[in-house]
């Protein structure tokens, strides 16, 4: 576990003082109440003010309030508590469909982070956890959402020298090769992982869209090989389309088709 950033530690301090009393401060009130040097809070606040997390109360050019960067940050969290929630469901109904495992996931980076996931009954399934993070590129997941990005972001996110790992010897290792893989995801709205994170399991990805028509996560169903078949498949895509429509729907996005 790597350390503590003391300025860091000091920023956030500073910030959870606004959560008592009238939610109002000045420098003098957090210089007495964390016991820090008076020029320490002052490049503190100065770059807190910087940075929009606050802003001074009109009329009190002295005292500080929060501004819309806390707000916005809290703001997107509920967003993915209401979509970790909703996806849970959805992946319940889905997973109660096809007795397959399924999840959902959102895009950080490069990688996917699965938050929310119901299991096959199967003993045969595939083995993860909600919370799991894995490389965007070797999942059908992380395909969907990486194919949903605008051009210019996907670029400053996989750029043309990019070192793209391998799980398997399935995995995509070369952006052009990539690049290719998304622009067909991109014509069919449907992502597929040919054992590219897991030797024994395929899987298959569809979009999920929020109100504003954002794609926003993806769902997926994995299958062991075993219960794979081009026939499944195909069963699986319409599935996965079903529940992540379904999901996209709970979050406000209504289709104009």
């Amino acid at each position: 576990m790597g350390r503590l950033v003391p300025a860091v530690t000091r920023a956030l301090d500073i910030l959870e003082l606004f959560l008592d009393g009238d939610g109002t401060l000045s420098a003098p009130d957090i210089v007495r109440r964390l016991q820090l040097p008076r020029t320490t809070v002052h490049e503190l606040v100065t770059t807190l003010a910087a940075r929009s997390y606050i802003v001074t109360v009109p009329g009190q050019p002295g005292r500080y309030r929060l501004g819309v960067r806390p707000y916005q940050l809290g703001s997107r969290y509920a967003e993915q508590l209401d979509l970790a929630a909703e996806g849970q469901q959805v992946a319940r109904t889905v997973a109660e469909t096809c007795d397959e495992t399924v999840h959902v996931a959102i895009l950080e980076g490069t990688d996917v982070i699965y938050i929310a996931k119901v299991d096959s009954t199967h003993a045969v399934r595939m083995v993860s956890a909600a919370g799991r993070r894995l490389p965007a590129h070797c999942t059908s997941v992380g395909k969907m959402l990486l194919a949903s990005l605008p051009d210019a972001e996907l670029t400053a996110r996989v750029p043309d020298d990019a070192d793209l790992i391998a799980m398997t010897p399935n995995s995509i290792t070369e952006p052009d090769a990539l690049r290719e893989a998304l622009a067909e995801i991109r014509e069919r709205g449907i992502a597929v992982e040919n054992r590219e994170s897991n030797p024994d399991v395929s899987c298959v990805a569809a979009p999920v869209r929020d109100r504003t028509g954002r794609v926003v996560a993806a769902l997926s169903i994995s299958v062991p090989m075993i219960r794979w078949s081009d026939d499944r498949r195909i069963e699986l895509e319409q599935l996965a389309a079903k529940g992540a429509a379904e999901l996209s729907e709970q979050l406000g996005y209504r289709s104009v088709a």
